[in-house]
């Protein structure tokens, strides 16, 4: 694995030299050797702007594995029963196929991530006290610190996410803080704790390194960089997480204090109801996006067709569907659970599912990603943006934590989930919720956003909450009939492809595979 990621590091080198242009409509420097571009200040900008690119790919956030792969897991998508574009590739490909050559994509991506940053973080330790001067400033060098050290912090988080189980402590995934790994070229798994504490550790470094107003000028949205409130929006999800596996209280109440720093920072606002059915689809977020992924075709990287906007689409491939267990989940009035039709020129029309006019399947489609660049008009959908974190985690969060011991002066769970539940027209709660509430307000409110599954395997995991009960999540046979996923159902984490393993014996195969 080591090798492959010295691979990949040459590899991401190439990439901040000719990915930078079409991701942050920024011109890069070609002209440059990649030892000379990591020796100036603005070659290592435009190679903290280059580590953004792997996120792009559709096996992390360019959509189709993180994101539809997820939820078909979850019961949320499905096959279409009859469509005349369906490949069928969801069916035959990483969705299904739990087996050791098929689960690499996130694996590698992240990695790739992770890398690019650790070049730009390792040439800032070398050289950057050099880089000072009367153009250049230490709080700019700053800057791109924090942008890499937040970047590594959730690459290696996501992994955990997908390869790891909370009911499994000792088998978390490499850390990886160094491009030269010559002297520990085959790493094992580290464990859950120690990569909990590294993220945390990179991300508090990052917060405290950070300009107060920090926003990188010059790129198309400003939303798809991180900055302060990207980076206490990432550790409230990350001590959330923590607290569920290790129990510790005081995660419990860092998780509350983040969300609440960025709930009160004044920044972001909750989408109205009447917004809500509309925003998907716009060129640049606003309102709840705090950090997401800019989408564009010509900054795909490895391929726009496998976009959400083309999986969901019956203009496009129709491989996924709604299930009914999301369509038909929803209180009368909830504008999440809306239903329409739409046609050759209709967008999403008000609507968040909807049948399409040549079918009479019964098949509904979700709307979350209409595609963009053509006035959400249905035809050949162009890239969508993909939406990281919003707001409306962030009071999920906060009530979560409120439930499990946390405390925050004028808030409680039941108003934390009230908030999201009367912004988008739905009946409010009396009393403390449950966790199993506010479980479900995660498929309510994140489908096809790929936060329920890990919602879900976070809490079951941990013993905290029972599986998963299936509703006609696809036509494979083996999973048709499946009535749960368990705590102790494999499928709650990927296995580790047999390419890493042959290169790095040293890694243990992910548990009950």
């Amino acid at each position: 694995m080591m090798k492959k990621i010295l691979i990949i590091s040459a590899l991401l080198s190439a990439l901040t030299l000719t990915g930078c242009k079409d991701f942050l409509v920024q011109e890069p420097i070609t002209s440059q050797s990649t030892e000379q571009l990591l020796s100036t200040y603005n070659g290592l900008n435009n190679a903290t702007m280059g580590a953004y690119s792997p996120m792009v790919s559709n096996y992390w956030y360019g959509g189709l594995y993180f994101l539809l792969d997820a939820d078909t897991r979850a019961g949320i998508a499905a096959w279409p029963v009859q469509s005349s574009f369906q490949s069928g590739r969801m069916q035959t490909g990483f969705t299904l196929n739990y087996n050791e050559n098929s689960t690499n994509g996130p694996w590698t991506y992240a990695y790739y991530v992770i890398s690019a940053a650790n070049n730009v973080l390792e040439q800032l330790e070398l050289n950057g006290e050099n880089l000072v001067s009367s153009l250049v400033t230490q709080q700019d060098l700053d800057n791109i610190k924090a942008e890499c050290l937040t970047l590594r912090a959730l690459a290696h988080f996501d992994l955990l996410r997908v390869y790891s189980r909370n009911d499994y402590p000792e088998v978390g995934i490499p850390i990886i803080l160094k491009t030269d790994q010559t002297s520990t070229e085959q790493p094992a798994r580290n464990t859950i704790r120690e990569v909990y504490d590294r993220v945390e550790k990179d991300l508090t470094e990052a917060e405290d390194l950070m300009a107060a107003n920090y926003t990188r000028s010059g790129v198309a949205d400003a939303n798809s960089i991180v900055n302060p409130m990207v980076i206490k929006a990432l550790l409230a999800r990350v001590y959330l997480y923590d607290a569920t596996f290790s129990g510790d209280q005081s995660k419990y109440q860092l998780a509350a204090d983040y969300a609440t720093e960025v709930i009160n920072s004044g920044k972001y606002r909750m989408w109205t109801a009447d917004e809500y059915t509309s925003v998907w689809g716009n060129d640049v977020g606003s309102g709840e996006v705090i950090f997401e992924v800019y989408g564009i075709k010509a900054n795909s990287y490895d391929g726009y067709w496998e976009a959400p906007c083309h999986m969901t689409n019956p203009r496009g491939y129709a491989d996924v569907c709604a299930s009914p267990l999301i369509h038909t989940a929803y209180n009368p009035g909830d504008v999440r659970g809306t239903k329409g039709v739409r046609t050759e020129s209709t967008g999403p029309n008000g609507t968040m599912f909807s049948t399409d006019a040549d079918e009479a399947s019964g098949d509904y489609w979700p709307m979350k990603y209409p595609g963009k660049g053509l006035g959400n008009a249905i035809g050949t959908p162009d890239q969508n943006n993909t939406i990281i974190i919003r707001l409306s985690e962030m009071y999920l969060i906060r009530a979560e934590a409120l439930i499990n011991g946390a405390s925050i002066a004028g808030a409680s769970a039941a108003n934390d989930l009230n908030t999201i539940r009367s912004n988008r027209g739905a009946s409010t709660i009396s009393g403390t919720p449950t966790i199993a509430q506010i479980a479900n307000e995660y498929m309510l409110e994140f489908c096809f956003e790929g936060q329920y599954w890990f919602t879900m395997a976070r809490l079951v995991t941990s013993g905290k909450l029972e599986g998963i009960t299936y509703s006609t999540v696809n036509n494979e046979a083996d999973r048709r009939n499946h009535s749960g996923i368990d705590k102790d159902d494999p499928y709650w984490a990927l296995p580790i492809s047999r390419t890493e393993r042959d290169v790095n014996p040293n890694l243990e195969q992910t548990p009950l595979y």
